[in-house]
């Protein structure tokens, strides 16, 4: 039940198993470890991907100023930290980042909203991408995997 190569790395070992998730492929894993086998060297393969990309709103100037903002204020407010390291006393770090929060905000909803513009309507909307598999096998070293189905067949699904 030898798995043909893709590559080096696929030398030399053996599927185990196949799943429709890579949950099960993990959990097929953890389980193999709890019980004392070595899983160094051990493969989960993902098969048949694709690429997948979920849109999650609509980008609006509004969203485009808020979401410069938060990322702005995180900036501003790292600036400040830094340079509240540098002041003598807690009294006086404290308005610096304050200060670096707010400014950061402002210029980050400045900028957000000046990138939107600049697409012209183009990709008017926010989404997350994901690269997925139809399967994912468990690949084992050939020398180990007599061991590794003795112990998969006490697991219960």
């Amino acid at each position: 039940m030898s798995v043909a190569p893709i590559g080096p790395i696929t030398t030399n070992r053996e599927l185990i198993g196949s799943y429709g998730s890579y949950e099960e492929a993990q959990a097929v894993v953890d389980y193999l470890s709890d019980h004392g086998f070595t899983v160094g060297g051990t493969l989960i393969v993902g098969t048949g991907l694709h690429s997948l990309e979920r849109v999650i709103a609509r980008m609006t100037h509004l969203r485009a100023a808020g979401w410069g903002a938060a990322g702005g204020a995180w900036f501003g407010f790292l600036i400040g930290l830094f340079l509240a390291i540098f002041s003598t006393t807690v009294g006086a770090g404290l308005p610096l980042m304050l200060w670096g929060l707010l400014w950061g905000a402002v210029a980050g909803a400045i900028f957000g909203l000046i990138s939107h513009a600049m697409l012209r309507g183009q990709r008017d909307f926010i989404s997350e991408s994901a690269l997925v598999a139809d399967k994912y096998e468990v690949l084992v070293e050939s020398e180990h995997a007599a061991k590794a189905r003795e112990l998969l067949r006490g697991m219960t699904r």
